[in-house]
C-alpha cells in the first residue's frame, strides 16, 4: 500500500500478538480496567493517551484483550467518546495551524501546498466516517470554523 501524499511504500508497522486472551502475567480485571479508561477520560485525554498510559503506568498491553471492547467503545457506553473521531481531530489541528502560519507568511508556496494536502485528507475522511456513521449526515468541515472546532 503506498502513501497518499509521498512516494513512499513502506509497510513498517507494529503487530498485535496472535493469542487474543490477556496475558497469564496480567492480575488486573477488565472492570478495573475500564473504570481506569473512565477516570482518565474524565481528566480530559483522548483514546490514545489512555492506551498509552495503561501500557506504561500499568502494564496493560492491550484495553482490549483484557475487556473486550476497545477504548472508544468503553468511552462511548459511559458518554465520554469524543465529538470527533481522533484522527479527524489532529488533521483538523494541524490545518488551523499551517492556515494561521499562511496569515503571516502570505508567500510560503509550500505551505500553501501543504494545506492543500492535509485538507485533502480531512474531506477524505469526513466522507469515510459519514459512510461509517461515525459522523451526522450534515456535517461538514470549513476552514472558517475549524479554529472552533478544536479549541
Amino acid at each position: 500500500m503506498g502513501r497518499m501524499h509521498s512516494s513512499g511504500k513502506g509497510i513498517s508497522q507494529s503487530a498485535l500478538p496472535y493469542k487474543r486472551t490477556p496475558p497469564s502475567w496480567l492480575k488486573i480485571s477488565g472492570n478495573e480496567v475500564a473504570e481506569h479508561v473512565t477516570k482518565l477520560a474524565r481528566k480530559g485525554l483522548t483514546p490514545s493517551q489512555i492506551g498509552v498510559i495503561l501500557r506504561d503506568s500499568h502494564g496493560i498491553p492491550q484495553v482490549k484483550s483484557v475487556t473486550g471492547s476497545k477504548v472508544v467503545r468503553i468511552l462511548k457506553a459511559n458518554g465520554l467518546a469524543p465529538s470527533i473521531p481522533e484522527d479527524l481531530y489532529h488533521l483538523i489541528k494541524k490545518a488551523v495551524i499551517v492556515r494561521k502560519h499562511l496569515e503571516k507568511s502570505r508567500k510560503d508556496k509550500d505551505s500553501k501546498f501543504r494545506l492543500i494536502l492535509v485538507e485533502s485528507r480531512i474531506h477524505r475522511l469526513v466522507r469515510y466516517y459519514k459512510k461509517n456513521k461515525s459522523l451526522p449526515a450534515t456535517w461538514r468541515y470549513e476552514s472558517s470554523t475549524a479554529s472552533a472546532l478544536i479549541s
